[in-house]
């Protein structure tokens, strides 16, 4: 998995020698700098709308960041993939194996940390792992890596698009027959509920339910399959205008067909709905053309493309440490505050109105978390799982 992403112990490599394709670490990178714009709002209460997900059935802009992540993840598995089979499948089984356990345990660690807390009596002691959640994004990645590589592998190709022809319909079908549109009542939700149990699943929706839930890893592993399709295509083609047409045709294919499906099965990024993974896909297979075309063929890699290109570099890491900074800042109090709250309200709020400020708080945090990616490749250090 060529991701750049996340840190093995005392792993840290020069990149390969083999040819880098600045285009999609742009696209690598433009995708985690949304990411973590989108959870870091200085204040939750105040955020423009385009920044928020939909609260149920719908769309927004920010629907569409994770899923360009698991296509991207995708695009670096076309790269990888090919020198595992090299290999043998011994090697293939082992490579994966260990590279999709370390990015789910990484996040569900990230769930646990700091592992250690106070209890109601002021005593600290290991936070209990009966409370922990277990699904999660990097969860999500983990496990979409896994069943892709797999299948790729042991399938071929021709496995792949069969899944991908079969898993979206059978998907439908299971929201279909057990369980309703609602919530509470879906039958991912009720999947998760009976495999882990509620205590296990995220409860910031009020009720026990998680959007990243395991039953959802069928339809999400069909973005993946799409990110390395398209990969594929560009390396076999090159940054040409054929590559740039046949990208654009299936995207423009995949959201018509998406757009007719929405009136039956409508979008639902928590749910991961077929309508919904093929309109990603399709949005997706739109822009890789067009950073092709402004990368690669216009030349324009010189200049702000490198702002991109850092977190393309360090593409999970940079994520992992984003992530680790939010709950170090929660955790961490400042008189009645926790210090997120209160570098927000201090540094930030009085500066613009409230969903002003709340960006730029975002913006800053991530403008910080590209400080640390530039460091990194200045020192030409790619950590990797």
């Amino acid at each position: 998995m060529t991701l750049r992403a996340v840190p093995d112990t005392g792993s840290m490599a020069k990149p390969a020698g083999a040819r880098r394709y600045p285009s999609l670490d742009v696209l690598r990178g433009l995708t985690v700098a949304l990411m973590i714009i989108v959870n870091t709002p200085g204040d939750w209460n105040t955020v423009y709308a385009p920044l928020l997900h939909a609260q149920w059935h719908g769309f927004t802009p920010t629907d569409w960041v994770f899923p360009t992540f698991l296509f991207v993840v995708g695009n670096a598995l076309s790269f990888a993939l090919p020198k595992y089979a090299q290999l043998g499948s011994g090697a293939v089984l082992a490579k994966v194996g260990k590279r999709s356990a370390m990015i789910f345990v990484l996040g569900f660690l990230l769930f646990w940390f700091p592992f250690v807390a106070p209890d109601s009596t002021g005593h600290w002691g290991v936070i209990p792992l009966s409370g922990t959640r277990i699904p999660g994004v990097l969860q999500r990645i983990a496990l979409c890596f896994a069943l892709a590589s797999l299948l790729l592998h042991f399938a071929k190709e021709a496995g792949a698009w069969l899944y991908c022809a079969l898993a979206l319909p059978a998907y439908w079908a299971i929201l279909v027959l057990a369980g309703d549109w609602t919530m509470a009542g879906n039958a991912a939700v009720k999947f998760d509920l009976w495999l882990l149990g509620e205590r296990h699943l995220y409860h910031g929706e009020g009720i026990p339910f998680d959007p990243e839930g395991l039953l959802g890893t069928i339809p999400a592993t069909v973005n993946v399959m799409a990110g390395y399709f398209a990969g594929r295509l560009f390396v076999a083609k090159g940054a040409t205008w054929e590559t740039l047409a046949r990208l654009m045709l299936a995207g423009v294919a995949c959201i018509a067909v998406a757009l007719c499906w929405d009136r039956v099965l409508p979008f639902n990024k928590k749910l991961w709905t077929p309508s919904y993974a093929l309109l990603t896909v399709g949005l997706d297979l739109l822009v890789l053309p067009l950073m092709i075309y402004l990368v690669e063929m216009r030349g324009a890699a010189a200049r702000w493309t490198y702002f991109f290109e850092v977190f393309g570099k360090n593409t999970l890491f940079i994520y992992l440490l984003s992530e680790l900074a939010v709950v170090v800042l929660v955790r961490t109090h400042v008189g009645a505050q926790d210090a997120y709250a209160w570098l927000y309200s201090v540094a930030f709020q009085p500066l613009a109105p409230p969903k002003l400020a709340s960006l730029l708080f975002a913006v800053a945090f991530m403008l910080a978390c590209w400080l640390a990616g530039y460091v990194l490749d200045r020192r030409n250090i790619y950590i990797k799982v």
